[in-house]
């Protein structure tokens, strides 16, 4: 232990004459000509996630499944502990890399295959790396996309969540950029295109089969049925500060002095960070689909169809397009269902149903070649795989 006497110190800014010869302006992010196939960034900062922090998350973004509540019932499930929400891992692994990978973005285009691989629970640290995967330069005056591949890691330094995303970015054409850290090609990356789940040997303690509704079992789910999910969530400026919570760094989601000075769409109020409107709608979408998941499989082909602001209040629907019954696989009667998500903003989701009916579930991006108009009351699509418990 080092002590060492601390005497106060006297003020010195009225005597030193201010000059602006050494003035720094840090600047953040890259622009599209500033990525390379085949580099690898290792971004700044770590997370470790107390209980404190994963109870608030799960509870705050409304999931209603008990593993990411209660520590008992996960225990009794076979986990070492109640689970860290999913999406409270990808928001974390999403949003390190941010400073690396999306600051200077204009948008995101979609989330890929992604995939959960390993438990994470209170006290894991959590950390991300990312691989440029492609880019494609449409040209000076247009915004190019930039596809990567990006690795959480805990302590141990194993994968927990791999996936993809397309990020649209415009080169600097005369901007100051940056002097972020140059990414790594040879850094350590441990990708794979075949990656292998683990987990304990699950159990079903039927004692506390009261602790879950009874209609979120595998069998009660068939392929065709649409799930309305009955309640909304109006976006506060609560986030603002969910943004930084999980360490977003992107002023386009707090900075209304940035994000007024955007044309279009994008500009005016602070966009509420598409990850955090993900995991709203996964939770608002808990009672009737997955209370009684045991595991969020992955998720792919995801697109914020349209930008949320705070005061907008979504909505949710899901639709189940495939069942497959995995026995006892996983240790304990289970089978894995695949649901579409769709998103909306500002309209009730039966009001959607009955409006839209069929094209609310057809990707924004093809309605065009079908001659249909896009949907500006839907904010978000995609697909999710859930492993999903039998009935007692």
């Amino acid at each position: 232990m080092i002590e060492k006497s601390v005497a106060p110190f006297s003020e010195l800014g009225p005597g030193t004459p201010a000059t602006l010869d050494h003035v720094k302006k840090n600047i953040y992010g890259r622009y599209l000509e500033e990525f390379n196939p085949g580099e690898i960034f290792l971004h700044p900062r770590q997370f470790t996630i107390d209980r404190s922090f994963a109870q608030e998350f799960a509870t705050v973004f409304m999931d209603a499944n008990p593993l990411y509540l209660s520590s008992e019932f996960a225990k009794a499930h076979g986990f070492q502990d109640l689970l860290v929400h999913p999406l409270m891992v990808f928001n974390l692994a999403l949003s390190i890399g941010v400073q690396n990978n999306s600051e200077k973005a204009l948008a995101n285009l979609g989330y890929y295959n992604a995939q959960f691989l390993i438990p994470v629970y209170p006290g894991d640290t959590l950390s991300s790396r990312t691989k440029i995967l492609a880019v494609d330069n449409k040209g000076a005056d247009k915004p190019g996309i930039v596809h990567v591949r990006t690795l959480c890691l805990n302590q141990r330094n194993e994968v927990v969540l791999q996936y993809e995303r397309k990020i649209m970015i415009y080169q600097s054409n005369g901007k100051p950029k940056g002097n972020s850290k140059p990414g790594d090609p040879k850094a350590f990356f441990p990708e794979s295109n075949t990656p292998k789940l683990s987990f304990p040997k699950l159990q079903f303690p039927s004692q506390l089969k009261d602790t879950t509704w009874p209609h979120t079992y595998f069998e009660n789910f068939k392929a065709g049925q649409i799930f309305v999910h009955q309640n909304g969530r109006t976006i506060t400026d609560e986030h603002f500060q969910w943004t930084y919570r999980v360490g977003n760094t992107h002023p386009l989601h707090y900075d209304k002095l940035y994000s007024s000075g955007i044309s279009g769409p994008m500009g005016g109020e602070p966009v509420v960070y598409g990850g955090l409107v993900f995991g709203w709608l996964v939770g608002m979408a808990s009672r009737d689909i997955s209370e009684n998941a045991i595991w969020e499989l992955g998720f792919t082909e995801g697109y914020h169809t349209q930008p949320a602001f705070s005061g907008d209040t979504v909505t949710c629907i899901s639709r189940v397009l495939a069942t497959e019954d995995k026995g006892t696989e996983y240790g304990i009667p289970a089978g894995e269902v695949q649901f579409q998500l769709i998103g909306l903003k500002n309209i009730k989701a039966n009001d959607a149903l009955d409006k839209f009916g069929t094209d609310l579930f057809l990707k924004e991006n093809d309605k065009k070649k079908l001659g249909k108009e896009k949907l500006p009351e839907k904010i978000f699509e995609i697909e999710r795989r859930l492993l999903i418990k039998k009935s007692p």
